[in-house]
This record gives structure tokens, sequence and C-alpha cells, in this order.
């Protein structure tokens, strides 16, 4: 089981992103508005205001999405991703990794059962 955890800096997506992990089995997702530290430090912090020129076409926010999905099924999510927002490796479309989850517990009773790990 892992921790997937996607960074979306193209908000106007995370709709399509949450359709396409239904599609793809995804029982559930936490959805939270998050800002980069650039931002943060260009804003808030005087001496780390030049930040604000070298963010030329940076979003203000962006919108984190934490999932839990099982071992086999990471490629199959970040394709799905990638559909929608376009490749992770071009800049500013957004972040995408896993962690590896040792327990957890209060999943979806259905996509427990499935589970090969569980």
């Amino acid at each position: 089981m892992k921790l997937l955890v996607l960074v979306l800096n193209k908000e106007e997506h995370t709709e399509e992103v949450l359709e396409r992990f239904v599609e793809l089995g995804v029982p559930g997702a936490t959805v939270i508005d998050t800002i980069g530290m650039g931002r943060v430090l260009s804003q808030e912090i005087p001496i780390f205001a030049g930040f604000v020129d070298m963010m030329a076409g940076a979003r203000p926010s962006n919108k984190t999405i934490f999932t839990l999905v099982e071992d086999k099924a990471v490629e199959e999510v970040r394709r799905g991703v990638e559909e929608v927002t376009g490749s992770l490796e071009q800049p500013g479309t957004g972040i995408l990794f896993t962690v590896p989850v040792d327990y957890h517990v209060g999943i979806v009773r259905e996509w427990r059962e499935s589970s090969q790990e569980v």
C-alpha cells in the first residue's frame, strides 16, 4: 500500500483528476488548499521579495491531494493524472510521489477486501 501525494499546480484540473481517480478505482482522497515555499518567502519575508520576479507565471496556490493506492495501481494512477494534466515533468504542472504505508485503518471496506496486502 502507498500513500500517493499529488501537488497539483493547475487547480482547474482538480475535479477532472478526482473523476479519473474514481474511474481507476481509487475509493477516496483528501484535497487541501496549499501554497509553495517560494510564494510564502516572497510575500512574507522582505529579504526574499526578489523571488516574486522569478515566479513569473507561478500560481498563487495549488491543491494537494492525498490518497492510498495499492502498490500495483501507482503507475496506472500516475498515467491517469498525466492524461488530465499533461506531463508532470513539465514545470508548473505539479509533483506526484508515494510513500510506503505500513498500517492503515478506516479504508473503504470494498477496497480493503480486494487488496492482497491487507
